[in-house]
């Protein structure tokens, strides 16, 4: 029984904590507040994980070292820098294989499907913050102080997630309301089940050949918004979905007094056109397969709380 410690309880973590325990790994659950799963093999600890000391000496023994965090979206330039750098430092001290639960914001905008090979191109401060934490990463990596990888996903469906779709949209059209949504709403769109995160994580831990690399979360085929949400509704037996596009200039008022609207600025691209990632390179390597979408829209409809304003 190996032991593996993860950083951050929210979906990916929580998720990542019950693979691991159940299929027999001693699991330490790091966070702030000392929240997770219960289970007889998952030990939750409250921390301050930016602490370098302190995370060493949590993560001391530990064969996997897993950054499952999600700072708050509007303060990741003051938040991830300390904690990216105690994980490396941590993943260092131990020698632990350090897995990142990443997203696609590096890229920046892109024309086609995105693949590990794309370089970084970072198109605002959240995007710049996750490419410098990558290429802090590998340049420890190959200059051969820790082993690393870092396992990128498009917007999250499954039990906990939080994305456009989980919050700002299924929330409504599940009580029977409009959702007003700034998004093309028919542009094919790429979205990861929280559970396949898990055993991505898990399997790119496990493989020595998977190291040093960027691996693309394997992930059904796109669907639009109206797509999803159509399918959510009809999972749910409500209604079928009312929705219209939020035009811009709204987006960019409501950030002025909102910090989640002002920080959906940066990322706008994402759903103002097709959006779509190749994830065949992990299922080719590591033989992970993509959760079918209604299986991860059915997860996602039980937790979803409707609206009721």
């Amino acid at each position: 029984m190996a032991l593996h410690v993860i950083v951050g309880a929210g979906a990916v973590g929580t998720a990542t904590a019950r693979l691991l325990a159940e299929r027999g790994e001693q699991v330490r659950l790091v966070s702030r507040r000392g929240t997770g799963p219960e289970h007889p093999a998952v030990e939750r600890v409250a921390a301050d994980a930016t602490d370098s000391a302190t995370l060493t000496r949590i993560a001391g023994g530990a064969t996997a070292l897993y950054n499952c965090a999600a700072p708050p979206y509007h303060r990741w330039p003051l938040e991830w820098p300390p904690l990216a750098a105690a994980l490396l430092d941590a993943a260092e001290a131990t020698g632990a294989v350090l897995v990142s639960a990443g997203n696609l914001y590096l890229y920046g905008p892109v024309d086609g499907p995105l693949t590990e090979e794309l370089p970084a191109r970072p198109a605002g401060p959240k995007a710049r913050v996750r490419a410098g934490m990558w290429q802090d990463a590998i340049a420890r990596h190959e200059a051969g102080r820790i082993r690393t990888a870092d396992v990128r996903a498009s917007d999250h469906l499954g039990g906990g997630s939080q994305s456009m779709i989980t919050n700002l949209v299924l929330p409504r059209v599940l009580a029977g309301r409009r959702a007003s949504v700034p998004a093309d709403l028919d542009a094919p769109h790429t979205w990861t089940d929280i559970a396949a995160v898990a055993r991505t994580l898990v399997a790119v831990a496990d493989d020595e050949r998977a190291w040093g690399r960027a691996w693309h979360v394997p992930s059904a085929q796109p669907l639009s918004i109206r797509e999803v949400a159509a399918r959510a509704c009809a999972l749910a037996d409500v209604a079928p979905p009312r929705l219209s596009t939020m035009p811009s200039p709204v987006l960019w008022l409501g950030g002025l007094t909102n910090p989640l609207a002002r920080e959906l600025r940066e990322t706008q691209y994402q759903f103002r056109a097709p959006f779509v990632m190749d994830s065949t390179a992990a299922t080719a390597a590591l033989g992970i397969t993509p959760t079918p979408i209604d299986e991860s829209l059915a997860e996602t409809v039980r937790g979803v709380a409707p609206a009721r304003y």
